[in-house]
């Protein structure tokens, strides 16, 4: 059972998701403070005001009079940058390269060896008849 386990992890497919994942996370917080250092008040310049871009709804309601329900679509924006910067990074700085290493050390496939058609065969059978027939 031990034997198996160890098998199972030694792997290529779990080691590589591991690291995957080790990786994706610290590209991740490189990212993150990246867009919360320099996109973040890009996207509060663009949107204007104190709050990267606030979306505030007001609805009458009979019991309580004028609701607001405030959404920040600025938060979104720079999470959706987030994401693409982070897959970026990862697609950049991990799977190209990886793919090129994969395409370096990938094993040359040898062709297969034609078998010999008939008439060969049949050919052969009658040298290897000739040489073995007594003098």
């Amino acid at each position: 059972m031990v034997s198996g386990f160890q098998k199972f992890l030694l792997r290529g497919n779990v080691v590589d998701l591991a690291v995957g994942v080790v990786i994706g996370a610290a590209f991740g917080g490189v990212v993150t403070a990246f867009t919360k250092g320099f996109l973040d008040p890009l996207v509060k310049l663009v949107t204007g005001g104190s709050v990267a871009g606030e979306l505030v709804l007001r609805a009458a309601d009979p019991t309580r009079g004028i609701t607001a329900i405030t959404m920040d679509y600025g938060a979104f924006i720079t999470a959706l940058i987030n994401f693409f910067l982070t897959a970026l990074v990862i697609y950049l700085f991990v799977v190209t390269p990886m793919n090129k290493i994969t395409e370096r050390f990938k094993r040359e496939e040898k062709p297969a060896v034609a078998e010999p058609s008939n008439e060969e065969k049949l050919l052969a059978e009658i040298r290897d008849a000739l040489k073995n027939r007594p003098l």
